[in-house]
């Protein structure tokens, strides 16, 4: 048994990245783990291909203490907290508010879901693995799932399949949308604003983890920081310790359903997933939560792609790395007209962010800003942009599909795209396997304030 994401060896490479990243100098550190034999290229997946012995064990656990405890880089244009990210909000952002139709809130889950489906069998696959795939096989540019039919054999070798993904979706295997972190975080915002009302605190959400998420089924940071619940700290402290993955995606795949419950107040949807996302994050991690909660408060109730980007943008430090990763990315995507252009696109993209690992949050939130901007609100071109693009697949599927979903409303979208998913989905999170889309609208709408909208 190989357990991935906390083994002090695995993840002391990725913490001298991001310690570095961040602006710390750790290169005395990196030096003492080289030295012992440690490796400092951080691995791909959640795991080393070996195992450490003890002794290389304790020295990473040891060195993990000594970046924890360097002095943070202070940065007036990346705030901690919710009052200093607030202070560069708009006292408006010129949204409708009010209830969205109904229509729209089930398009938003099942766009969620289909963007998702579209990414999973592709995750950890790069771009250009992606592009073979699709052009071995007479199917690019990027149009429909992904299937096995016609693919080479030389080409399946070369870039296999997501191994937890090709039996349930590859186009000839799907049967209801299947079992995905990014789906199962969103019914879990469900459950919390349910149960806890309507303005959760960080404690909710982390009890609602223990209560309710299997801890099999999370990765990176929120694996970090479910570890560290279990050791008895608490928020904003389960996001700090031994956890290099603090600005990573894993926070911003979790705030849709604030947005959808706060429909026109990109405001109160952004303080909600900050209370979440500094369960396991900080930065750029929570902006990326803050960002995709406020668009999809607005994507319920706004009338086009643009406003809500402009929205997103609004909630985020403006002079901080992210957003200037976000308006670069949407301002590529916006000249794009093509698929040539798109490419185009994304050659920028990776040139720019692909020193960052495929999970980061300020590559794969610049190809979502630029994804949106390049479909204009149409769901298909959309996902597949992003899709297309690699890195994080399924969760930058998953957030695109969720936008442009909740653009347009469920009567809207392909049934080539919604009819496979049978208007269900699976899930790891106990009393939702098997619940219905048009149930999980309703009952989003049902959280919805209204004396307050």
């Amino acid at each position: 048994m190989r357990l991935t994401w906390v083994q002090p060896e695995d993840l002391l490479p990725h913490e001298l990245a991001a310690s570095a990243d961040e602006g710390r100098d750790v290169s005395a550190i990196a030096a003492r783990w080289a030295a012992a034999g440690g490796a400092t290229v951080p691995p791909v997946s959640g795991a080393s291909p070996v195992p450490a012995g003890p002794e290389l064990r304790a020295l990473a656990a040891e060195l993990l203490d000594e970046c924890d405890a360097l002095p943070e880089v202070d940065s007036a244009t990346e705030p901690r907290s919710l009052d200093a990210i607030r202070a560069s909000w708009p006292a408006e952002f010129g949204l409708p508010v009010r209830t969205p139709e109904p229509d729209r809130l089930h398009g938003a889950w099942l766009g969620r879901a289909v963007g998702c489906l579209l990414g999973k069998p592709v995750e950890k696959i790069p771009r250009e693995g992606i592009r073979e795939i699709l052009t071995s096989a007479g199917r690019w540019p990027l149009r429909g799932y992904f299937t096995a039919a016609g693919l080479p054999a030389e080409v399946a070798a070369r870039w296999p399949w997501n191994r937890r993904s090709a039996s349930t979706s590859l186009a000839e295997n799907i049967d209801g949308m299947p079992e995905d972190d990014d789906l199962n975080f969103a019914l879990l915002a469900l459950r919390v604003l349910e149960t806890r009302g309507p303005d959760p605190t960080s404690a909710d959400v982390a009890q609602a983890w223990l209560d309710w998420l299997p801890g099999g089924r999370v990765f990176t940071a929120e694996r970090v920081a479910y570890r560290n619940l279990l050791l008895g700290l608490t928020p904003p402290e389960t996001a700090r310790r031994h956890n290099p993955f603090r600005e990573w995606i894993g926070a911003q795949i979790r705030t849709d359903v604030y947005g959808w419950v706060n429909p026109g107040r990109p405001d109160r949807a952004a303080e909600l997933a900050y209370r979440d996302a500094t369960v396991s994050h900080v930065r750029s991690g929570v902006y990326g939560a803050l960002w995709v909660a406020a668009m999809s408060a607005a994507a319920v109730v706004a009338p086009d792609v643009a406003t809500i980007l402009d929205v997103g943008e609004a909630v985020l430090p403006p002079e901080s790395r992210f957003a200037a990763a976000v308006r670069e990315g949407r301002a590529l995507g916006a000249a794009a007209t093509d698929d040539d252009g798109w490419e185009s696109v994304l050659d920028t993209l990776h040139a720019r962010h692909g020193h960052l690992h495929w999970v980061h949050v300020r590559n794969n939130a610049a190809l979502v800003a630029a994804a949106l901007a390049y479909g204009r609100g149409d769901l298909v071109r959309s996902i597949c942009a992003a899709v297309s693009g690699g890195w994080d697949t399924d969760s930058t599927g998953a957030t695109v599909g969720a936008i442009t979903g909740a653009l347009t409303g469920a009567a809207g979208l392909p049934a080539a795209w919604t009819a496979p998913l049978r208007g269900r989905l699976a899930s790891s999170i106990a009393g939702f396997d098997g619940v219905g889309f048009v149930e999980l609208a309703e009952r989003t709408r049902r959280l919805i304030r209204e004396g307050e909208v």
